[in-house]
């Protein structure tokens, strides 16, 4: 963890949980999968499913789709770490809003190994806004949503809130948003009005 992990490698990261609350909430699943180039390594992969101490919260459900009964059997998340942990070693972090999945994973990491992860960490909603609207002139629309990434990257929506689908839509943007940048190549945007920030897409 404290040294850089192999040249030109990227671990993509995603977690399903609880709820929204980092203070409250469980971590229920996590995927990983490593990132070597312009590879997706989807055969260098890392899941779990876990049984969390948080009630699940209704709207969560709504979300992932995973009842409590669904996680019962799954392991604790103090067992699943250590090989989390050895699976990412120190290689940068992507993620879409990657902070919220760091942050719920260092409130057991931190009480586990006495620090929180040291990773560097990648987030691709910056990367996209570098590449569209990086150069946008004051007032321009800003739609930072999964969807729109998705749509202007022209890649395959997947079956969202699963933690391994959402890693892999995560590491097949961070590739492409990082090919757009090494070619110099920026995402065309349409002339709007009004400022807005929707990273939700609604």
């Amino acid at each position: 963890m404290f040294k850089p992990g192999p040249a030109d490698e990227a671990v993509a990261i995603d977690c399903e949980t609880t709820g929204l609350n980092v203070r409250t909430d469980d971590v229920i699943t996590i995927a990983a999968i490593k990132i070597r180039g312009n590879r997706i390594l989807t055969s260098e992969r890392f899941q779990a499913v876990l049984r969390p101490d948080a009630l699940m919260q209704a709207e969560a459900i709504k979300v992932h789709r995973q009842r409590q009964i669904d996680v019962a059997q799954g392991s604790l998340i103090w067992t699943t770490l250590p090989a989390f942990l050895h699976f990412i070693g120190g290689r940068p972090l992507v993620g879409y809003y990657v902070d919220f999945d760091i942050a719920m994973l260092d409130k057991y990491i931190l009480t586990l190994i006495g620090i929180e992860l040291p990773n560097p960490r990648i987030e691709i909603s910056k990367l996209y806004y570098e590449r569209k609207y990086g150069d946008a002139p004051p007032n321009t629309t800003i739609d930072l949503s999964f969807a729109a990434i998705l749509k202007d990257l022209g890649i395959p929506a997947l079956a969202q809130h699963d933690a391994f689908n959402d890693a892999l839509m995560s590491a097949m943007m961070y590739v492409e948003l990082r090919d757009m940048k090494d070619r110099g190549v920026r995402i065309a945007r349409p002339r709007t009005r009004g400022a807005i920030f929707n990273p939700m897409g609604g």
